[in-house]
């Protein structure tokens, strides 16, 4: 295995780990939202733009949280079904698009190095 694989992996399971660790203390969004924040917001933002850019961000999240619940098919068991599983099949492909585009922008913004 390569180092940059072996490295790759390592960060992978440390972001895992982070993840779950966040969501079990009720912070994951947060956490999102301070990486944004970071990386997006310029640093330049005064304080009223900061909040309403959280506002829109929290909002999305907000939005795509309820959306999956209210997609989902109504089983009497907990298992997904196949349009489930589909559904969310587009929803990472929609949010990976994204990615892609913020991750053009992810060196931190203009004074926040």
């Amino acid at each position: 295995m390569g180092e940059s694989k072996r490295r790759r992996d390592m960060l992978g399971d440390i972001a895992t780990e982070l993840t779950r660790k966040l969501t079990d203390e009720g912070l994951l969004i947060e956490a999102g939202w301070v990486m944004y924040d970071r990386y997006v917001v310029p640093a330049t933002a005064g304080a009223v733009q900061r909040e309403e850019t959280k506002l829109a961000f929290m909002a999305g999240a907000g939005h795509l949280f309820s959306s999956m619940f209210a997609m989902l098919d109504p089983t009497k068991d907990a298992e997904p079904t196949q349009a489930d599983l589909d559904r969310m099949t587009q929803i990472r492909k929609e949010l990976e698009a994204w990615t892609a585009r913020l991750s053009e922008r992810m060196t931190p913004a203009p004074g926040k190095a």
